[in-house]
């Protein structure tokens, strides 16, 4: 079931608290697909992929890729 995080502030803490569960992750910032974005790695190896859509001085959607296959093209960025 999916439970959307909705705020600033939730979305913030949401980031600060995956971080803080996992030691040897390492966030990045990259433009992904011709957007803002992220791409997490842990211990070296690209675990995520997020692009942001940004309005003004608001973030309104996240998309987020796990998939490995769809991350293969991302390894050594």
């Amino acid at each position: 079931m999916l439970r959307p995080i909705e705020g600033g502030e939730r979305i913030a803490r949401a980031y600060v608290e995956i971080g803080a569960a996992a030691p040897g992750l390492t966030i990045r910032e990259r433009t992904v697909n011709g957007r803002p974005g992220l791409v997490s790695q842990y211990e070296g190896v690209n675990v995520t992929v997020f692009a942001f859509d940004i309005a003004g001085d608001r973030m309104r959607h996240i998309w987020t890729v796990r998939n490995p296959e769809k991350l293969r093209p991302w390894q050594g960025r």
